[in-house]
């Protein structure tokens, strides 16, 4: 499985968040799963399972499969949260 996290530009956003998502991970006990980042323009569908996006360019991603909205990319709660149902949903959990 393979999660990527999205920003504008696909440097310091998209960065922290991949790293929060795979502290997430190490937390939740899970190994197999690839975690990248990217910018929205260079994001196509099928480079990932999951795409995990900030609600500020979600519109603009909606060409994407199975997009994952962050209201707040700096609340780890909201991010736990997000990561923790969608490893329910995919069965790693």
């Amino acid at each position: 499985m393979k999660i990527m996290a999205v920003c504008g530009s696909g440097l310091g956003t998209s960065f922290m968040v991949e790293m929060n998502i795979e502290q997430i991970l190490g937390e939740l006990g899970i190994s197999d799963v690839e975690v990248e980042h990217s910018d929205l323009s260079s994001a196509t569908p099928g480079s990932a399972d999951v795409f995990f996006l900030a609600k500020d360019i979600a519109e603009g991603g909606q060409h994407l499969e199975n997009i994952v909205v962050l209201d707040s990319i700096i609340d780890m709660d909201e991010l736990r949260e997000k990561v923790t149902q969608t490893m329910k949903d995919y069965g790693k959990l």
